[in-house]
């Protein structure tokens, strides 16, 4: 006899993951709103299922099924206030510290507050009932299927984590009639890895360390890095905000952001995610087929929607335990990424006046142990297209994103260490949003702004932004242009002149080349510097345009001319019907 479940996505995930997780303990309660459920779930000869009619007494019963077994148990109601009798029983689970999934089948949570009959509100819970709460929405697209696949593999592993306790999953119901599906869909499971847990294998060929905006790292844990990366064939997919500075490092952004190229050899078998907030948008296509995130808060951080396993623990003990022989080295898979990016860097064509063309024409030459901030967007990825000096360090507001306060930011670093200089490379709406902090009597000699002007919100009027289809008209209210002055000669510079500040500009390459060995100078001046450098957003936009798309192969051409014609979710449908 064939197997028979619902046809709610939602549900056919959830079932799928608690298989997957090795679930099988169910009491279920009677109720209209739950039948989808609980009839896939009888349907399924795996699950070992009880009946109870009164909630109160089922969620003891489960108590009493999780304790004995050491298994968890999960818990099916209806809508209406039969959850709320579940509460008892979950207060004691809270408590012991017991694994019981209580799933409430509710209606559409739209409708709460409309005197829908039988439809409670449960988005807040008691602080003593459960430890974690998720809400499953009827599942209409890829992003909703990922959106519950994550939700359901993080309610099953707080069941156990940090000891254990119960856990809710609000399930939306259509009341759909159709129990013909015979197949389970395909789902991820994501496991957690405790220190005293068995650690999975790690077999692959090429490993990548992926680190989004992370803490300088200390010399202890760059060294931990570099043993694992020569043990591993592995090496450090970094951008200027990750805070590492070891031997195995490779600026990868120039290689992925190419849109005609895809370079398979860069590609990792398997990604070590580390760190927060990347601030590089590109940081997906260099990511493997795997990612294994490790982190000290053992949250799931599914970035790239490829996550397998989260570790929860020191990144230092991860990369010890995965270290096989110190003296070992490996880096044939450094070489081959080394050897690609040295062959991008060589075919680098000329590119027009701009906030990129500042950034190839100046990287080399930062001051050595120096500190470089940079503007969210524009600033970062221009300057992310290239490797700066060893010994500088840098940084940027990755974690809100927000334009509001990179000048502050920069200011405050500065003040740490008075005989060491400070950078900061700052469009013009970031930096007029936050002038008002190069006032502030603090601000020291060894402060040095490098202001792109180019008199509009340049992200909006870049080829590739959405709102650069509305050409000029995007500056109205999108891009915010004309506004500070709209590229006046003498505001910032008077600004700034009237604050102690040495002032330079450039409005073309030749202007730029006879002053920026000034601004780059590696002795503390008798004041802090700003440089004002005015480009226009065509050039702007052109600059990148042509940056993304020098590197050519076929393939890559093929597909995104595929994609230029089918868009996005033509391309997806495609790769559904192949199975891709």
């Amino acid at each position: 006899m064939k197997i028979k479940y619902t046809d709610e996505k939602n549900i056919q995930i959830l079932i799928a993951l608690l298989k997957r997780h090795s679930i099988k303990k169910v009491v279920a309660s009677p109720g209209g709103t739950n039948v989808t459920l609980v009839r896939s779930l009888q349907n399924d000869p795996y699950f070992e299922m009880y009946s109870a009619v009164d909630e109160r007494s089922a969620a003891y019963m489960a108590c009493g099924l999780a304790e004995e077994s050491g298994e968890p148990v999960v818990l099916s109601c209806t809508g209406a206030t039969a959850s709320r009798n579940y509460m008892p029983g979950l207060t004691e689970a809270f408590y012991k510290k017991l694994p019981v999934l209580s799933v409430t089948s509710s209606q559409d949570i739209s409708k709460i507050g409309h005197l829908t009959p039988q439809l409670i509100d449960r988005t807040v819970m008691p602080n003593d009932v459960v430890k974690h709460s998720v809400h499953l929405p009827l599942v209409k697209d890829s992003d909703d299927f990922w959106s519950c696949e994550i939700k359901v593999n993080n309610a099953i592993l707080e069941l156990v984590r940090h000891g254990g306790g119960p856990v809710h999953i609000n399930l939306t119901t259509a009341y759909s009639k159709n129990f013909e599906v015979e197949k389970l869909p395909d789902v991820r499971v994501i496991k957690r890895i405790m220190p005293i847990d068995i650690f999975p294998e790690m077999t692959e060929r090429k490993v990548a360390i992926f680190v989004g905006s992370h803490s300088k790292m200390s010399q202890e844990l760059t060294q931990a890095v570099d043993d694992f990366c020569a043990s591993n064939n592995a090496v450090v997919f970094c951008d200027h905000t990750s805070g590492h500075y070891g031997k195995y490092k490779v600026v990868h952004s120039l290689a992925s952001s190419q849109i005609y190229s895809n370079y398979r050899g860069m590609t990792p078998d398997l990604s070590i995610h580390i760190g927060e907030v990347t601030g590089d948008y590109g940081a997906g296509k260099i990511i493997g087929r795997n990612v294994w995130r490790v982190s000290e808060d053992g949250e799931i951080r599914d970035t790239f929607r490829k996550l397998q396993y989260v570790f929860e623990m020191p990144e230092i003990e991860f990369f010890k335990k995965y270290t096989k022989q110190k003296d070992k080295k490996n880096e044939q898979y450094l070489t081959l990424c080394k050897e690609h990016l040295e062959k991008l860097y060589e075919e680098i064509p000329e590119i027009p006046f701009s906030n990129l063309w500042v950034a190839k024409k100046s990287h080399k030459i930062v001051p050595k142990n120096s500190v470089l901030h940079f503007a969210i967007l524009n600033s970062l990825r221009s300057w992310n297209y290239f490797e700066l000096p060893k010994s500088v360090e840098s940084n940027s507001n990755v974690g809100g994103f927000g334009i509001d306060g990179c000048v502050s930011s920069l200011i405050g670093a500065s003040l740490v260490h008075k005989d060491k200089l400070y950078f900061g490379v700052i469009g013009d709406l970031a930096f007029f949003y936050d002038m008002n902090s190069i006032g502030n009597r603090h601000v020291g000699n060894n402060l040095r702004i490098l202001l792109i002007n180019n008199g509009t919100g340049i992200e909006f009027r870049n080829f590739n932004h959405s709102a650069s289809a509305f050409g000029e008209s995007a500056d109205e209210f999108h891009a915010a242009g004309g506004h500070f002055g709209n590229k006046s000669k003498t505001l910032v510079k008077n600004y700034c002149q009237n604050l102690r500040f040495e002032y330079l500009s450039a409005s073309n390459k030749e202007e730029f080349e006879k002053v920026y060995e000034r601004f780059f100078t590696e002795n503390i001046t008798d004041k802090p510097m700003l440089f004002e450098v005015f480009t226009n957003s065509d050039e702007e936009s052109n600059a990148l345009e042509t940056m993304m798309s020098f590197s050519k192969t076929s393939n890559a051409k093929a597909k995104n001319a595929i994609r230029g014609i089918l868009g996005e979710k033509g391309v997806k449908a495609i790769k559904g019907i192949l199975g891709k």
